[in-house]
């Protein structure tokens, strides 16, 4: 940390594009502050200018796309560490290893190691990960639903590539999964059953029936 003492924990929402990671993201924070707790909201890319360069380069060179989102995490870290100051929680849309889904998974591993050592010195590793998992065609459908033409990564092919790369590392780093397929409140509550967060000692629960 600069500066700081960092005294909140870290929580990346992961999945491929049309998962639902930013409803997730907001309905996670309101349970958890109707649960007395702090919870700041963080959403990556940080700076559009270097996500659209990440996005366009990324499509036709993958390391020089991961150098782009690497640097914006950088970028960002001093506003993420205090965040994490002065939060128990912060909730984070994406995290590195996005980067080493989506990028990760079109280089080859000597590389992919490379990246993942540059990921670490970049920015704050998660201190929990949750995996929204949904399959390819599934998030292109809600993609396409949501009237605008599609990124230079939101194709089918790249897509299944990038959901086996992210199930890969849920498996070997022992992340929380939930199904992608629930209705954004049951979604909620899964992912939050999955992170076992205690209540702040004397907050308040809402009653049953009310939001």
């Amino acid at each position: 940390m600069t500066g700081s003492r960092r005294r909140g924990r870290l929580i990346a929402l992961e999945g491929i594009d049309g998962v639902g990671k930013s409803t997730l993201a907001k309905a996670l924070a309101r349970q958890l502050r109707r649960q007395g707790l702090s919870v700041g909201l963080r959403h990556e890319p940080a700076d559009r200018r270097l996500g659209a360069l990440a996005q366009s380069a990324g499509s036709k060179d993958p390391w020089t796309g991961a150098v782009y989102f690497t640097l914006d995490r950088h970028v960002a870290r001093p506003a993420l560490e205090r965040d994490l100051s002065r939060h128990d929680l912060v909730i984070t849309d994406r995290s590195y290893f996005s980067t080493l889904a989506y990028q990760g998974s079109a280089l080859r591993p000597r590389e992919r190691r490379r990246l993942e050592t540059l990921q670490r010195g970049a920015t704050v590793r998660p201190d929990r990960v949750v995996l929204i998992d949904l399959a390819p065609v599934d998030a292109l459908r809600r993609l396409g639903r949501r009237g605008r033409g599609r990124g230079p990564l939101e194709r089918r092919r790249v897509l299944d590539r990038v959901a086996r790369a992210y199930r890969s590392m849920a498996r070997s780093r022992h992340w929380s999964v939930v199904d992608g397929r629930l209705p954004p409140r049951a979604l909620a509550d899964a992912a939050l059953r999955s992170l076992r967060i205690p209540a702040r000692a004397g907050s308040k629960r809402p009653r049953a029936g009310r939001t």
